[in-house]
C-alpha cells in the first residue's frame, strides 16, 4: 500500500497551488492522509477529487464547513492490528513523541501537522513513530516545501519526506 501524507494546505491563497509532484504522488498513493489545515472548502474538494481515498482531520484554521465534515482525530489500519493515528496539533515539541506514545499507546504511528516542519521520530523502544510531512505549500521555517510517503509491506510501514522545492 502507498500513501501520500501532506497538511498545512492553507488554500487558496494567492496563486498557491499543490506542486504537481505532490499532485503526481497523489494519484499515484493508495490511500491519501491530509493532517488539516485545508483552510476553505475548496481545498478538500480538491484533495478528496484526485481519487486515493481520503483520511483527513480538520486544522486550527479551517473554515466552519470543514471542521464539521472532518473528525479532530481519525485512525486507520495498515495491517491487521496495526493503525495509524491522524491529528493535526501534536502539542510542543518538547516531549513529543513520548507523550504521543502514551497518548495512543496502541498506534505503530502518529501522523500530524500543525507546524510546517518535516519531522520524523522513533520510540527508542521500537515499535512507535510520529510523522509530520511539513507542507506543500508553505514553507514557513522548514528548509523547502514538502510532503510525505508511506510504504506498507506485510506489517511495517516506512515513511519518507518528499522534498517539493
Amino acid at each position: 500500500m502507498r500513501i501520500a501524507i501532506l497538511g498545512d494546505t492553507h488554500m487558496p491563497k494567492g496563486s498557491r497551488a499543490l506542486p504537481a509532484h505532490c499532485l503526481e504522488l497523489i494519484a499515484a498513493s493508495d490511500l491519501v492522509v491530509h493532517t488539516g489545515d485545508f483552510t476553505r472548502r475548496e481545498a478538500l474538494e480538491l484533495v478528496a477529487g484526485i481519487g486515493p481515498r481520503l483520511i483527513a482531520v480538520h486544522g486550527n484554521v479551517d473554515e466552519p464547513a470543514i471542521v464539521e465534515r472532518l473528525p479532530e482525530t481519525a485512525t486507520f489500519d495498515v495491517a491487521p492490528g496495526m493503525h495509524v493515528v491522524v491529528i493535526h496539533d501534536a502539542g510542543p515539541s518538547r516531549g513529543r513523541l513520548a507523550r504521543l506514545e502514551r497518548r495512543f499507546p496502541d498506534a505503530a504511528a502518529v501522523v500530524f501537522g500543525h507546524s510546517h516542519m518535516p519531522l520524523h521520530e522513533r520510540s527508542p523502544a521500537g515499535g512507535f513513530e510520529i510523522f509530520n510531512p511539513g507542507s506543500p505549500t508553505e514553507r514557513r521555517r522548514a528548509p523547502t516545501r514538502s510532503m510525505g510517503t508511506a510504504e506498507v509491506d506485510g506489517g511495517s510501514i516506512s515513511f519518507r519526506h518528499v522534498d517539493l522545492g
